[in-house]
């Protein structure tokens, strides 16, 4: 790690962080109280993903609906009209909605193959946005000044490295510049995160060979075809699993690579101060 101690993290000029865990336990909470101060640097990774390495999938996705529609055709045909994302830190709605859910069309649901293509896009261009946290961090010093700096990462960011591999390429190169940080969750906030996504299930990327192995349980379950699954039903289905299937994965990167938080302290932090006693705590109990 690049502060070993509780001092070091304290006493140094330059704190760099990425925080990670499962969404909604406070990333992105934390990442904008820290960009609020004034004195920190956010990059975020999925809207880096969404801009840089997915923008072109996303217009063209936009593009192919727009095409069905014949005024609309004529006008891009001709090029009288302009069409883009707004994503936004805070937004992400294109990315999602362009990852899709897998199942019936009549209900919004992708066939399985094109699913699983973006999927293997959406993992592609997460590695390369990671593979950019140090440049960003070196950018956000040498062009704008700010000695600080935060990684608000994906909740997928465990399903595309090997915790248990030292070797790992993206937390080799991730440890070099940032100090990962898991905002962990109990059980209470795993009720509270299932309950909200039955409510509004997101789309989400999935380690491909449990996305495999979930997608097969369900169709066993609901004895149906692929094409006439109900995506919201699959996703539900899933994401219980897939809680159980991060954790671990989350539990060895904050071990062999961080350090852990509890979403519960994190939740009732105020400022930036507040932020950096935290991580100085986590720290002497890791130590």
């Amino acid at each position: 790690m690049i502060y070993r101690t509780a001092e070091e993290w304290l006493g140094a000029d330059r704190k760099r962080v990425l925080l990670f865990g499962m969404s909604g336990l406070g990333k992105t909470y934390v990442s904008n109280m820290l960009r609020g101060s004034g004195k920190w640097f956010q990059y975020s990774i999925d809207y880096r993903i969404g801009t840089r390495y997915m923008g072109e999938h996303i217009a063209d996705n936009f593009k192919r609906e727009a095409m069905k529609v014949p005024l609309l055709r004529q006008l891009l045909m001709t090029d009288s009209v302009h069409i883009t994302s707004n994503i936004t830190f805070n937004n992400l709605a294109p990315l999602s909605t362009y990852l899709g859910k897998p199942g019936d069309p009549a209900k919004g649901g992708l066939p399985f193959a094109e699913y699983q293509r973006r999927q293997d896009q959406h993992r592609t261009a997460e590695v390369a946005a990671l593979h950019d946290t140090g440049h960003f961090a070196n950018r956000a010093h040498d062009l704008y000044g700010y000695d600080n700096f935060v990684c608000d990462s994906g909740g997928s960011i465990c399903e595309v490295v090997d915790p248990w591999d030292a070797e790992d390429p993206v937390l080799g190169d991730l440890s070099k510049t940032v100090l990962m940080i898991w905002i962990k969750g109990d059980e209470t906030h795993r009720a509270e995160l299932i309950r909200r996504f039955d409510r509004d299930p997101k789309p989400i990327y999935y380690q491909p060979e449990f996305l495999l192995r979930v997608w097969g349980e369900y169709l066993e379950q609901e004895g149906q075809p692929a094409d006439r699954v109900d995506p919201d039903g699959f996703l539900r289905f899933a994401y219980a699993r897939l809680l159980d299937h991060r954790q671990p994965r989350y539990d060895a990167m904050a071990r062999n690579w961080g350090i852990t938080v509890e979403a519960e302290t994190v939740a009732r932090l105020r400022s930036a101060g507040d932020f950096a006693a935290l991580v100085a705590e986590a720290l002497e109990q890791a130590g």
